[in-house]
């Protein structure tokens, strides 16, 4: 379990640093307004997700193809959601208006939710059954 753990968060942070090196890249000298700079920086993201599980971590799994992917995308989608769910119950249901209390809510407390969910999604729901060998 701990080398499997280890894997996934590899492929967690090289993942987040795709995601926000591209995000910053169109949105600097591309110029793409924020949302689609994000969308596209998310999708970069999960495709660097997915294949640091697919030949990394669950690199043993006996199927790889488009129906994993799209499911990984979908279990990536609902922790985006998380945070997102986060930041409005902090922000709009309990007040906390500061850029610090959004930063806080959801970037910590909705990424540590969405992490947790993600870890979930992607060992039952996409590699099922697929341990890492000891």
């Amino acid at each position: 379990m701990a080398r499997e753990l280890l894997g996934f968060a590899t492929a967690g942070i090289l993942a987040y640093a795709a995601d926000l090196g591209l995000f910053i890249w169109l949105r600097g000298p591309v110029g793409l307004d924020p949302l689609t700079a994000k969308a596209l920086s998310f999708v970069a993201g999960c495709s660097v997700a997915y294949a640091g599980n697919a030949l990394g971590t669950y690199r043993h799994a006996a199927a790889r193809g488009t129906r994993q992917y799209v499911i990984f995308f979908a279990v990536n989608v609902a922790g985006a959601l998380v945070q997102l769910l986060c930041i409005a119950v902090s922000h709009y249901g309990l007040g906390f208006t500061s850029q610090r209390a959004d930063t806080i809510s959801g970037a910590g407390i909705g990424m540590a939710l969405a992490t947790v969910l993600r870890f979930w999604g992607t060992r039952t729901l996409v590699f099922r059954g697929v341990g890492v060998p000891g």
